[in-house]
C-alpha cells in the first residue's frame, strides 16, 4: 500500500515543480533515493535543498514523505503542517498529513484534517477515497462506502473510490451487482495497477457467488427498491439459463453479449451507463469475446487463456491495440447506487 500511496503522489506533485530551476533535479535525485529504499538520503537531499528553496511546497511535501516512509511521524507531520499552513496547500497536503495521522493511530485528527481538506476540495476523489478507508479502520463502513460513493459523484474518474466502492458491496450478503459494476469499472480504469487482477477475480467470483446463485433472479429484482440495480437484475434474470452451464469467460461472453442488447433495448435510455456503453462499442468493433477474455480469461484459468490467446491472436491483438490507445472515464450523474 505504501509504494502504491507513494508512487500516485509522485505522479500528482510533480507537475508543479517545473519552471523552478534546479529544484526538479534535486526533487528527482530525492525521489529516486526514496523509490529504492534509501530514505536517509533522500532526506539528506531534500533538506539541503531547502536550504536553497526555502519553503518550496513541493519540496515539503516530498521531505514530509521521506520521513513519513522512515517511520518518523513528528517530523514529518512538522513539515506538512507548514505545507497546509500556507497559500500554496493543495489536496495532496492534506493527503499526506492524513497518513501520517493514521500512522499513529490518531484518528480523531486524521477525521478532522479530511473534513478541513474537503471544505477546500469539495471535487478531490482521492480525498474523499482517503476518509473513506479511515472510516472503515474506525468500523463505520456506512460512513466509508457514503465517502466512496461522494467521491465517485465528485471526481468520477479517479479509480480509488471504486475500488474501495466494489470491495465494500462484495462482503454485503445481499448485494448482487454493485461489486461487479464498480469493480469492472476500476478494471477498466485502472489496468495496469497491481490491483486490478484481484479486482477481476472478485468480479468473476461475484457472478458465481452472487448473482447467478440465485435460482429466481426475477424474484430478487421485484424486492429490490433502486430502480437501476432492477433493471439491471431484471436483464441478467433473462440469462439464467446461460448460467447452468457454469460461469467461464465463455459463458459470460453470451451472458453478457445478451445483456448488452436487451439492455439497450429497453433501458439505454432511461439509464445511461458509460461502461454499458464502452461494452455495446466492443460489440460493434467485434472485439467483446477478447474484452471479455481479457477481463476473466487470467484469473479463471490462465492455461486455458493462453491457449485462447494463441487461437485467436489476430482477434486479440486487435483489442489490445484498442484497449491500450484509450482511457476509460466514467462521466458525470452515473452513480447509480446512491439514487
Amino acid at each position: 500500500m505504501k509504494k502504491i500511496f507513494i508512487a500516485s503522489l509522485f505522479l500528482c506533485t510533480c507537475g508543479f515543480a517545473f519552471g523552478q530551476g534546479n529544484v526538479v533535479a534535486e526533487r528527482t535525485k530525492a525521489r529516486n533515493f526514496m523509490q529504492s529504499g534509501d530514505l536517509d538520503n533522500a532526506v539528506l537531499v531534500l533538506t539541503k535543498a531547502q536550504e536553497t528553496y526555502k519553503d518550496d511546497p513541493e519540496l515539503l511535501k516530498d521531505l514530509s514523505l521521506a520521513y513519513y516512509y522512515k517511520g518518523d511521524y513528528n517530523k514529518a507531520l512538522e513539515t506538512i503542517k507548514t505545507v497546509i499552513a500556507s497559500p500554496d496547500c493543495d489536496a495532496i497536503a492534506y493527503q499526506i498529513a492524513g497518513s501520517i495521522y493514521k500512522a499513529q493511530e490518531n484518528f480523531k485528527e486524521a477525521e478532522k484534517i479530511y473534513k478541513e481538506a474537503l471544505k477546500d476540495f469539495p471535487k478531490s476523489g482521492p480525498l474523499y477515497n482517503d476518509y473513506g478507508e479511515l472510516l472503515d479502520i474506525m468500523k463505520n463502513p456506512k460512513g466509508a462506502i457514503d465517502m466512496w460513493q461522494k467521491g465517485m459523484q465528485a471526481a468520477p474518474s479517479y479509480g480509488g473510490n471504486y475500488y474501495n466502492a466494489a470491495v465494500y458491496y462484495y462482503k454485503q450478503q445481499d448485494d448482487k451487482i454493485w461489486a461487479i459494476i464498480y469493480g469492472e469499472i476500476y478494471a477498466n480504469m485502472e489496468s495496469l495497477n497491481p490491483r486490478a487482477n484481484s479486482i477481476k477475480k472478485m468480479v468473476l467470483d461475484a457472478y458465481k457467488q452472487k448473482l447467478f446463485i440465485s435460482s429466481d433472479l426475477a424474484a430478487v429484482a421485484a424486492k429490490e427498491k433502486n430502480e437501476f440495480a432492477k433493471a439491471v437484475l431484471n436483464t441478467f434474470a433473462k440469462q439464467s439459463g446461460i448460467s447452468a452451464q457454469g460461469i467461464t469467460p465463455e459463458s459470460l461472453a453470451m451472458i453478457r453479449t445478451r445483456f448488452i442488447l436487451d439492455w439497450f433495448a429497453s433501458y439505454g435510455d432511461k439509464f445511461p451507463f458509460r461502461l454499458f456503453e464502452f461494452h455495446q462499442q466492443l460489440m460493434k468493433d467485434g472485439l467483446f469475446e477478447s474484452y471479455n477474455q481479457w477481463m476473466f480469461g487470467p484469473v479463471n484459468n490462465q492455461a486455458a487463456f493462453e491457449k485462447w490467446v494463441n487461437e485467436h491472436k489476430e482477434e486479440y491483438d486487435r483489442f489490445t491495440n484498442y484497449h491500450t490507445s484509450r482511457i476509460f472515464k466514467m462521466p458525470n450523474g452515473q452513480v447509480y447506487s446512491v439514487k
